[in-house]
């Protein structure tokens, strides 16, 4: 998604003290600040969940930062499963919003504030909703790739309605959650690059400032990508790290995150 961003503006608000974000995401750049997953813009309105440069994950709403991880999430060549359940309604604030990722409960914060009760996000807002795009600054792309992308408007949900672990205790991802999704809900990039709601809401979104690759690398079949910590120069990484393009006439090269020795290998 490095140079396409995705938008929809909700036709009138929905619940915007209760919501859950939940999608798969792989990173194609590191150590960079990585724009919005999702987020919503508008001067002073600015909510978003996205990566910073020490590759921590966090949420900002209007100018307030409520959480940042003490965890790094620095392998490109993993997807995660990201959910953020948000609830000012609760009465207890450590309550108001949860983070999962890859079904687990994240415990361990370098920023960690709650809002206050009944407290009104910018999500699910009147105002447009981009999926892997900062507008705020021109050309400023969410870098890697994203997968079964929900937005819940006004239910809470774990990390269990939409993710599972099989029998070799492998986080894995529920193709069909059975999820109320409300008014302006959605369920998007199920299946490669459709922006098709399928939640039966109908609430499609719009592809902007480019064109909207499937890469065939997803959660349920994970492919090889190359590796952009590889030393090389010369060279500019696209398409979830799928695609490698000389900037020179010279030769340049990009190791792969899969390293082999012996047998058959599809490249």
């Amino acid at each position: 998604m490095a140079s396409t961003s995705l938008s929809r503006t909700p036709a009138s608000a929905g619940n915007r003290k209760t919501w859950t974000w939940s999608g798969w995401v792989k990173r194609g750049k590191i150590s960079a600040n990585n724009p919005s997953l999702i987020g919503v813009y508008s001067n002073p309105t600015q909510l978003f969940i996205a990566f910073n440069s020490s590759d921590k994950l966090f949420m900002q709403d209007f100018g307030t930062v409520f959480i940042t991880t003490s965890q790094v999430f620095r392998d490109p060549s993993a997807w995660y499963h990201i959910v953020i359940s948000f609830d000012s309604t609760q009465a207890t604030s450590s309550d108001r919003w949860n983070l999962y990722v890859n079904g687990e409960q994240v415990t361990s914060f370098d920023t960690e504030v709650y809002p206050s009760q009944n407290y009104d996000s910018a999500f699910n807002s009147t105002l447009t909703h981009y999926v892997g795009y900062n507008n705020v600054s021109s050309g400023y792309y969410f870098d890697g790739s994203m997968s079964h992308v929900h937005f819940i408007d006004g239910t809470a949900y774990d990390a269990s309605a939409f993710g599972q672990f099989d029998s070799n205790g492998v986080w894995t991802i529920k193709t069909s959650p059975s999820v109320t999704y409300g008014t302006n809900g959605f369920f998007i990039l199920k299946d490669g690059n459709s922006v098709t709601d399928q939640s039966g809401n109908s609430n499609n979104f719009t592809v902007g400032g480019g064109t909207l690759t499937n890469t065939e690398d997803c959660p349920s079949n994970v492919f090889a990508t190359g590796n952009p910590l590889s030393p090389y120069v010369n060279r500019t990484i696209s398409n979830g790290n799928l695609t490698l393009t000389s900037t020179t006439t010279h030769w340049t090269i990009l190791f792969s995150i899969l390293g082999v020795s012996t047998g058959k290998w599809y490249v």
